[in-house]
């Protein structure tokens, strides 16, 4: 990409067309459609693991139009345009270059007239406003209107995130951590899947073991109703995934054990398989839909020196891994 000027081979199109083709027949929707839209994640996948270094697009596909095929899929207006809102502010932040905060002022207003504290409050038609606020100060930024082909939409993501390599906390990351630059990264265009239908879906992240210390302990957070980036965002406060996080830190919002049981054992068998294949403790980031668990990447952990050694050494004794491995 970048020894060629930032341009594409000629047969990447098609190339790029035949998977998206893959994805529609799996999920059974299709990209751009009107009553039954494929929205799209678009994300990187650097050879080397750079937590919040690389850019992120999620809910692609979005416009005036699919929106609301969403609704009439979802049965969920509020839902439909809260979707529609981070797709507008996440995609003018990342490919077209312009100041988050433009767009978090605007939220911040919204939530103000509402008389509220926190994005999930606000109502559809808050949301709704929000859309055409967002898209009106991006014509006014830029001169030109937000992009409203799926397709302009596909192709602007992918290359921001090609872009995001160069970005300067990634050079700053890789420069730090001996990563090679001509490594360079892969993007990843997956099917969205939706942490903010509702109270039945959450979104999170959880290291297999504490990274901090090391103990065989699944560690990680969770927010119900919510999309990713509110994990890390700090908009809200984010629930532990056991009893016992809970309990040590004094907090009274549910665990995702007690909250969703039966999503909170599968992950505790996921966490074990994962461990299993890479034999390495895992970073890991999942999205409940409704009820039903998914899993969105895995990658091996970041963790102390005092946390590397402990684990290393349980693993041993725990016949995962050799002691000379």
């Amino acid at each position: 990409f970048y020894d060629h000027d930032r341009s594409y081979p000629e047969e990447l199109r098609a190339e790029v067309e035949e998977a998206v083709g893959l994805i529609e027949s799996r999920v059974g929707a299709k990209f751009g459609d009107a009553k039954n839209p494929l929205l799209l994640s678009v994300r990187s996948g650097a050879r080397a693991s750079m937590p919040g270094m690389m850019d992120t697009v999620l809910n692609l596909g979005l416009n005036d139009v699919t929106v609301q095929g969403l609704i009439e899929q979802s049965h969920d207006r509020r839902f439909a345009f809260d979707s529609y809102r981070r797709f507008v502010q996440m995609y003018a932040d990342v490919v077209l270059g312009l100041d988050l905060g433009i767009f978090e002022k605007q939220l911040e207003r919204a939530k103000q007239r509402r008389g509220v504290k926190f994005d999930c409050e606000l109502s559809a038609e808050d949301l709704e406003g929000l859309v055409s606020t967002y898209k009106a100060r991006v014509h006014e930024e830029l001169g030109v209107p937000f992009p409203e082909d799926p397709q302009d939409q596909l192709w602007g993501a992918m290359g921001a995130v090609f872009g995001s390599w160069m970005n300067q906390r990634a050079q700053t990351y890789r420069r730090l951590h001996d990563i090679p630059a001509h490594w360079g990264t892969a993007v990843n265009v997956q099917a969205m899947v939706f942490g903010n239908m509702g109270n039945d879906c959450a979104t999170g992240v959880a290291f297999t073991r504490n990274p901090s210390h090391g103990a065989n302990d699944f560690y990680g957070e969770f927010l119900v109703n919510a999309q990713g980036e509110d994990v890390v965002a700090g908009i809200r406060t984010p629930q532990d995934l056991t009893v016992a996080a809970r309990k040590s830190r004094g907090c009274e919002l549910p665990s995702l054990e007690e909250l969703m049981p039966k999503v909170y054992e599968e992950l505790v068998g996921i966490r074990r398989q994962l461990e299993l294949h890479f034999k390495e403790m895992q970073d890991i980031e999942f999205t409940v839909q409704r009820g039903k668990l998914y899993m969105l990447q895995t990658r091996t952990g970041k963790r102390t020196t005092h946390a590397a050694l402990k684990i290393a050494i349980d693993m041993a004794n725990e016949k995962l891994i050799s002691k000379a491995e």
